[in-house]
C-alpha cells in the first residue's frame, strides 16, 4: 500500500476484534511503491477488514491478497478468533466466492473438456446399464460452478454474471452432448454399439431420464448442499452433491438416445436436465439468501458491521485465519 495510507491501515486492524499480529514492513514494495503490511484475521471477522481496505482505494493503489492458514499456533489467534462475532464455518466469505466461482464456470477448454468426457462415461453407463460409470460422470463434471455463478449473480442482481454462466452451461453441455454423439454414432457404424436402440430395462440407471418429483427434491437438497460447501469451504461435501444429481447422465443419455433415434429417452432426459438445473438454481439462490440474512443478524447482536451490501464485499477466511 502507499506509504502515506499504512497508518489508517493498522488503525482499521487495530479496531477489528478479529485481527491480530499485525506486522508493518516499511518500503518493502518496489512496484508500485509503497509497504506491506500483515494480519492474521479470523474468517468471522475479515469482511469488515477488506470493507474498510476497499474504501480507502488500496486494491486499486496497491495490493489486497488472502490466504487460508491451515495452522497458526498462536494465543492472540484464539482470542481474536473468540472475540470475533459468529463462527467461522457459518461465515460466507463473499470474495473468495465471487472469485472461486467466476473462475470455475468460465467457458474454458479444460471446463469443455472435462464436461465431454464426463458425458461420455454417461453415455456408456446408459448403454451397459452400469451405475457405477453414472457415479464416475457425475463426479467428473464440472457443471456446478456454473450453476453457483447463476446463483451468486441473482442475490447480487449481476445481469453479465446470471448470462455468462448460462452461456457457460449451454455451450458446455451442447458440445459434449454433439461430441458423445458423434462417438456414439461412430461407434455404432463400427460395430461397437450392436444395439439398434437403449435397452428397454435398465434397472440401475432409468433414473437419469425419468424425472419425478424426488428428482425434483434432489436437486433441491444437491442445490443447498452444494452453496453450503462452497461458501464454507467443505470440499468433501461438495463432491457428494456431485454424486447426488443426475445433470451429465441425463446429457449422456440424451446423446445417445439421439444416436439411436429414441424419442422417448430423449425427451425424459432433456426434462431431467432442466429440471436438476433448474432446481439447483433455486434452492442455491434461497441458501444464500438466508446466510446474507442470518450472519447480519449475527453482526447485529455482536454490534458488527453487517457486511454483504453490496456485489464487491466479502467475507474472507480461514479456520485460523488469513494472511493479507
Amino acid at each position: 500500500m502507499p506509504e502515506d495510507r499504512t497508518e489508517t491501515v493498522c488503525a482499521v486492524l487495530a479496531d477489528c476484534a478479529g485481527a491480530t499480529n499485525v506486522v508493518v514492513v516499511p518500503g518493502a514494495a518496489r512496484f508500485p511503491r509503497g509497504d506491506l503490511v500483515t494480519a492474521d484475521l479470523a474468517r468471522e471477522a475479515a469482511n469488515e477488514v477488506i470493507e474498510a481496505l476497499q474504501g480507502l482505494g488500496i486494491e486499486r493503489d496497491g495490493s489486497i491478497s488472502l490466504e487460508q492458514l491451515d495452522v497458526s499456533l498462536s494465543v492472540g489467534a484464539e482470542v481474536a478468533e473468540e472475540r470475533a462475532p459468529g463462527y467461522g464455518d457459518d461465515a460466507v466469505v463473499w470474495q473468495e466466492l465471487d472469485r472461486r466461482i467466476t473462475n470455475d464456470s468460465l467457458l474454458t477448454w479444460s471446463f469443455v473438456a472435462f464436461l465431454a468426457l464426463a458425458t461420455q462415461l454417461a453415455g456408456i453407463a446408459a448403454l451397459i446399464d452400469s451405475p457405477i460409470l453414472v457415479v464416475g460422470a457425475m463426479v467428473l463434471g464440472p457443471e456446478f460452478a456454473a450453476v453457483a455463478a447463476i446463483c451468486y449473480g441473482i442475490l447480487r442482481g449481476r445481469i453479465r454474471q446470471i448470462g455468462a454462466a448460462l452461456r457457460t452451461l449451454v455451450i458446455g453441455f451442447a458440445v459434449a452432448i454433439v461430441i458423445t454423439y458423434v462417438c456414439a454414432l461412430v461407434s455404432r457404424w463400427i460395430g461397437v454399439i450392436e444395439l439398434d436402440r437403449l435397452p428397454a430395462e435398465r434397472p440401475m440407471t432409468a433414473f437419469i431420464y425419468s424425472p419425478d418429483r424426488w428428482s425434483f427434491i434432489v436437486a433441491l437438497l444437491a442445490g443447498a448442499g452444494g452453496v453450503l460447501s462452497l461458501t464454507a469451504g467443505k470440499s468433501s461435501a461438495l463432491v457428494g452433491v456431485f454424486i447426488s444429481v443426475t445433470t451429465v447422465p441425463a446429457a449422456g443419455n440424451l446423446a445417445v438416445a439421439l444416436a439411436l433415434k429414441q424419442g422417448d429417452e430423449i425427451s425424459g432426459s432433456l426434462l431431467q436436465l432442466g429440471v436438476n438445473l433448474a432446481g439447483m438454481v433455486i434452492a442455491g439462490t434461497l441458501t444464500l439468501l438466508v446466510q446474507q440474512y442470518v450472519w447480519r443478524l449475527v453482526l447485529r447482536r455482536r454490534g458488527g458491521s453487517p457486511g454483504g451490501r453490496n456485489p464487491r464485499e466479502g467475507r474472507a477466511g480461514a479456520g485460523q485465519g488469513l494472511g493479507s
